[in-house]
Parts: structure tokens; C-alpha cells; sequence
């Protein structure tokens, strides 16, 4: 199951193979932090202006187990460890909460509200502030062991949500916890490598964003960025091409089989090479961070097979290359599969070209495979055509429309087309084609 809140107030419940909801609560807010699920039980915050409130939910049935009400509005994701329920608040303080019965264990105060989501690591809770502060609290008691502060000039502007206490930088991410150093990024634009037993400053690099980190392998991975962790050297960079801003990156990274995944604000998922930060794939698949289990990359709503992909390779080819009013003119849209896996119901989206009309349309490839709705005889508008079925890899789907031209001479006629499969394509660059003729 997969479990994931949404903004407007409602937590849902996946089944993980086929995306179909298993079952919905709706709290009174948005459920900005990412829900946490330990021992049968979902623990998700609300952000509202009159719900402030974490809740425990029944894993399997969504029934609402215990609500813990917190002075202040929750972005923080819950963290859970040992039958307790770690996470931040607006109103600056850090709860710790009784797992099985959400009563309040103890309460730390920060000089800020708490937007960061605590990690949990050896008996001790590090978490940051909107004071710039990030805190290493006694897992058991809240008593505060050390805390760090980081900069104070920003050089991200965060639009500051109502009901939180301005501050001159914040730690927005949840720090991360390896071989006793905690990595945390700071809206300064720094990410800081920390002693986990001490709080003692070991390195810290500006080339990063404020997203958390994720390390893996002796790297940090930040962004698009990947730093020795050892040293904070800049191992390699990768620039989305995005719009100028989008590479600050609010999404954390996620690392499996030797491959990172990075959201952008612009909604592009890039996998890279985590060795060299080559690009491997993208797609267009959100803005939030991504997680993968078991060979499946989750991401937002959607859910992508990564160990069963094939890559559709589409062109436009035209029958006739010099036309005259009233041809009937035929355009073939053959579907490659490259692979390496099968395509599974590919769709063929395309239109009538403005200046022809309808006349007829057939699939070939494997006989009767596929079905299309199309516009009626002499007609215009859109064609889809579903293959309904899978097609192997190094085989091709061809699907051929056929109109009449009624444009004048001198009119550019262009063609359009665009396919897509259930099985997740790794290379979209290559799933679209056009192509333009001139009415002699």
C-alpha cells in the first residue's frame, strides 16, 4: 500500500500495484508532511486554520485511532522510533508523542516554528528550526544535547506561511544521519556536515540547495548535486535545464541500484547515473520527492515500473510528398518498441490537419490489433487509437490516416502526433513527430 496526503485535507490509501484507493480520511487541513507508517498504524499532521493536529490512522481500514491537538499549524513529517511519534509544530515546539495512544510524552521549545522533519538516529532526535537552529534532543527525556546555528543571511526567498514567526534563515529539510555525522542544508544555501555526538561543524559547501540530503555509498546527494561526505568536495552537478530558479529543488533525491531521482519545481523527474550524474531518463512526473521500493519509483500520484520499461519511437510518414486540393493524402504512424520490455497499450494521439477532412483510418501490425475513435466521414477533429494489447520488443503498431486535402494551393498542412504506453518510457524526446506539406 502506499500511503500519501494531498492538499486538500484528505490522506489516501493505494494499492501499490494498481494505483486503485483502498480507502480516504479527511482531516481538517492540508496534509503537507509525508505520512509515516510503523506497526499497522499511519501518523500524518494537518495543516488548517482550525485543525493542528497529528493523527494516528488504521493502516488497513483509514479509522481514525487518536488525534494529538498541537498549538500551531503542521508541515513537519512525523518520524516514528521505538513507540514514540516525533514532530515539529508552528507554535516552535518539538512533541514527542505516545505511539499506540498519542498522548504527549514531552515538548521542546526551539525559538521558532518547526517546519523540518525530525530524524531519529541512536537515541537522539535531530531536528531544525525556522531560528536557523538545528537541535539534537535526548530521544527519551527532550532534554536538548546540543544545537547549531547556520547562517544568518538567506539566500533562498521562502514565502512565509501564515502563522510562523519570521526568522533570518531556516532549516526546512530533515537532516540526514550516517556514520555519526548529521548532513543538514540551511536556506543560507549551505549544507553542513555535523558531528552527530557533538554538534561540532566538520565541513560545509555552498553549491547546494535547501532540500534534505540522502546519502548512499559515502555521497551526499542535495539537489542535483552529489558531495564526498567525508570532505564536502563537489563530485558532480547536474544542470535540469529548467527555468532559472527551478534548481533550488524543494524535493528531496532518492537513491537505489546505483541511480538517484530528482523532482524539479517544474515537475521533471531526471534519473542519473550516481557515480557520474549522467542524465539516464526524464520524465514529466511532479514536483515532490520520490521513493522507491521494490523496483517501483513512486512519485506524486504516479507509479513507475523501473524494472520494466520500453522505450516507443514514433515518426509521421506521408504517402505523398507533393499535394494538390482534392488528393487523398495518407499519413503512417509507425510505433517502434526499442524495449528492452513489452509495451503495454500503447495510445496514439493525433487530428485530422487543418485544411483535409476525414476519410478513413486502419491499424496494422498484428492483425486486429488496436481500436481508434476518429471523426465521421469528411469530418475534423481528434483521433485516438488505443492498441489493446502489448507489442514486443523490435516490433512496430502502425496506424494509417487517410484525408482529403480541401486546403488551396500554397497552404502549409502540418501533421501531429504523439504515443504513450502504460509500461513506463524511460525517452519521451522520441514519442512525438510532425511533419509539414505545402498544397501545390
Amino acid at each position: 500500500m502506499v500511503y500519501v496526503g494531498s492538499d486538500h485535507g484528505t490522506v489516501y490509501a493505494l494499492n501499490a500495484s494498481t494505483g486503485a484507493t483502498l480507502w480516504s480520511y479527511t482531516t481538517g487541513g492540508s496534509s503537507f508532511g509525508s505520512p509515516a507508517v510503523a506497526n499497522g498504524v499511519v501518523y500524518v499532521g494537518s495543516w488548517g486554520d482550525f485543525d493542528s493536529n497529528v493523527y494516528a490512522l488504521n493502516a488497513s481500514t483509514g479509522a481514525k485511532l487518536w488525534s494529538y491537538t498541537t498549538g500551531g499549524q503542521l508541515v513537519s513529517s512525523p518520524a516514528v522510533a521505538n513507540g514514540v511519534v516525533y514532530i515539529g509544530s508552528g507554535d516552535r515546539n518539538v512533541y514527542a508523542l505516545n505511539a499506540s495512544t498519542g498522548a504527549k510524552l514531552w515538548s521542546y521549545t526551539t525559538g521558532a516554528g518547526v517546519e523540518s522533519s525530525p530524524a531519529v538516529a541512536n537515541g537522539v532526535v535531530y531536528v531544525g528550526s525556522d531560528d536557523d537552529n538545528l537541535y539534537a534532543l535526548n530521544a527519551s527525556t527532550g532534554a536538548k544535547l546540543w544545537s547549531f546555528a547556520t547562517g544568518s543571511e538567506c539566500v533562498f526567498f521562502i514565502p512565509q506561511p501564515p502563522g510562523f514567526l519570521n526568522a533570518p534563515c531556516k532549516i526546512f529539510s530533515s537532516p540526514a544521519v550516517a556514520n555519526g555525522v548529521v548532513y543538514v542544508s540551511s536556506t543560507d544555501g549551505n549544507l553542513y556536515a555535523l558531528n552527530a555526538s557533538t554538534g561540532a561543524k566538520l565541513w560545509s559547501n555552498p553549491a547546494v540547495s535547501y532540500s534534505s540530503p540522502a546519502v548512499a555509498n559515502g555521497v551526499v546527494y542535495i539537489g542535483s548535486t552529489a558531495l564526498n561526505a567525508n570532505t564536502g568536495a563537489v563530485l558532480w552537478g547536474f544542470n535540469t535545464g529548467d527555468n532559472a530558479g527551478d534548481d533550488i529543488f524543494t524535493s528531496s533525491p532518492a537513491v537505489a541500484n546505483g541511480v538517484v531521482y530528482i523532482a524539479t519545481e517544474n515537475g521533471n523527474m531526471f534519473a542519473l547515473n550516481a557515480s557520474t550524474g549522467a542524465q539516464l531518463w526524464t520524465y514529466p512526473a511532479g514536483d515532490v520527492s520520490p521513493v522507491v521500493v521494490n523496483g517501483t519509483l513512486y512519485v506524486g500520484s504516479a507509479a513507475f515500473n523501473l524494472t520494466g520499461s520500453a522505450d516507443l519511437y514514433l515518426r509521421i510518414r506521408p504517402t505523398l510528398t507533393t499535394v494538390h486540393q482534392g488528393n487523398l493524402l495518407t499519413y503512417a504512424f509507425p510505433v517502434w518498441n526499442l524495449g528492452p520490455h513489452d509495451a503495454v497499450h500503447e495510445v496514439l494521439n493525433t487530428q485530422v490537419p487543418e485544411g483535409t477532412t476525414f476519410d478513413y483510418i486502419r491499424i496494422s501490425g498484428t492483425p486486429g490489433l488496436g481500436t481508434c475513435t476518429h471523426p465521421p466521414y469528411q469530418g475534423t477533429g481528434q483521433i485516438v487509437c488505443h492498441e489493446n494489447s502489448a507489442m514486443a520488443p523490435n516490433t512496430t503498431w502502425t496506424v494509417r490516416l487517410t484525408v482529403k486535402v480541401t486546403a488551396p494551393a500554397g497552404t502549409v498542412i502540418t501533421e501531429n502526433a504523439a504515443t504513450i504506453a502504460d509500461t513506463f518510457d524511460p525517452n519521451l524526446a522520441n514519442n512525438m513527430a510532425t511533419v509539414s506539406l505545402t498544397v501545390q
